[in-house]
């Protein structure tokens, strides 16, 4: 049953099915939600006087349960987080792109070196990996908009070192965004780097095949986890939680992942960050097997996964994180021109900084428009636009 009640009667639990004002002039990615923590709740109150609730799927403001909604589900690992810190912009994007291309650059090498020294069995420089994460941290830490650009930006692939560098930048965003302490995102940054090196101890051409895996294909690519817990083991210099948190990204929250079959919270904070992190950025890459998905699009795939695959809230805080208009995205405009997604709004997350770069004809616009807060139609898959995004930034 629907009913409309004020935001002063929610209480976490219930779900809210409309508002008393467009979802496009708020902050709020999807319409309609599970009212599950105090960040939503104190929107809610800035943002709407009353609001619709669904009683079918969820509780009653009244505090009744729907006697139809089945067991409650486990409590979400944001509830782990015991400490934050409020993290202040500390660099114009502008000012921050070239600090970050130097840093990608110097990352990218390092990259290069890690797995190319685990193919000819050496042992990984942890010394200078660590340097490598913390100078992307510290840049995140600034202004976590311009890292995300130039990961986006760069040519990816499914199975190459670029995506590593994608994923150790997307969670450490993700946990300046949680405020997690310092200390935590170079850990994260860590394991999105090195979760995956086991990969290298893979046959290529398994990797790269385009045709579906065998039964036994595919256990063999599975075996990239242990690998990869193997190898950081053995890496004198690493946080001592490594190896068991590398383990932990292809873990569902249905118990249906693995290696391990964990469910729910004993998959864990990181290990639920490091899933959430590797899947959106396995959809949105260029794979031997299928084309890449439009951020929006993994988004959406995202949602629909959550409390199945992935921890709800924790699904709904990365799409708050990364914006459905996300850094890097190629879009159209409601004009008919064409642009690329430069940063965030975090106050009206559907109108984020766009650079115009195509012309109502879909001619180059030069010199290319700044739009501060602009409303768009609609994501472009990649190579849908005569346009390639990373000539204006990389």
């Amino acid at each position: 049953m629907k009913k409309q009640v004020s935001v002063n009667q929610l209480r976490f639990g219930v779900f809210i099915h409309e508002l008393d004002r467009p979802w496009t002039d708020t902050p709020f990615m999807f319409q309609g939600f599970v009212l599950n923590n105090e960040k939503q709740l104190e929107t809610l109150k800035k943002y709407c006087k009353a609001v619709v609730i669904d009683t079918e799927k969820g509780l009653d403001a009244s505090g009744g349960l729907n006697p139809f909604a089945g067991t409650a589900s486990p409590p979400s690992v944001l509830t782990t987080i015991k400490e934050k810190v409020a993290y202040q912009e500390k660099a114009v994007f502008k000012a921050e792109v070239p600090v970050a291309r130097q840093i990608q650059a110097k990352a990218n090498g390092v990259v290069k070196d890690i797995f190319g020294a685990i193919k000819a069995g050496k042992a990984l420089d942890a010394p200078r990996v660590r340097e490598a994460v913390t100078s992307m941290t510290d840049s995140v830490v600034r202004n976590p908009d311009a890292m995300l650009l130039l990961a986006r930006m760069k040519a990816k692939d499914e199975h190459n070192l670029d995506r590593a560098l994608g994923v150790s930048v997307y969670m450490i965003t993700f946990g300046r965004f949680l405020h997690l302490p310092r200390e935590q995102l170079d850990l994260l940054g860590l394991l999105g780097l090195l979760q995956d090196v086991g990969k290298m101890r893979l046959p290529e051409q398994l990797l790269n095949k385009k045709d579906p895996l065998t039964e036994a294909e595919l256990e063999v690519c599975k075996s990239h986890v242990q690998h990869s817990v193997a190898i950081l083991k053995e890496t004198v210099g690493l946080p001592a939680e490594l190896p068991a948190l590398a383990a932990l990204h292809h873990e569902r929250y249905d118990s249906s992942g693995y290696p391990a079959g964990l469910k729910g919270g004993e998959i864990g904070l990181f290990g639920g960050i490091a899933g959430v992190v590797d899947c959106f950025d396995a959809l949105t890459c260029p794979r031997p097997y299928g084309d890449a998905l439009a951020p929006s699009n993994a988004l959406n795939q995202l949602y629909k996964w959550r409390d199945t695959l992935f921890d709800g809230p924790l699904v709904e805080q990365f799409i708050q994180c990364i914006g459905i208009y996300s850094v890097g995205s190629i879009v159209e405009l409601h004009s008919g021109e064409i642009g690329i997604v430069i940063a965030q709004n975090p106050g009206m997350r559907l109108l984020p900084r766009v650079m115009v770069v195509l012309d109502l004809s879909k001619q180059p616009l030069k010199p290319q428009r700044i739009i501060e807060r602009t409303s768009i139609k609609r994501t472009l898959e990649k190579g849908s636009v005569p346009i390639d995004a990373s000539e204006f930034f990389l």
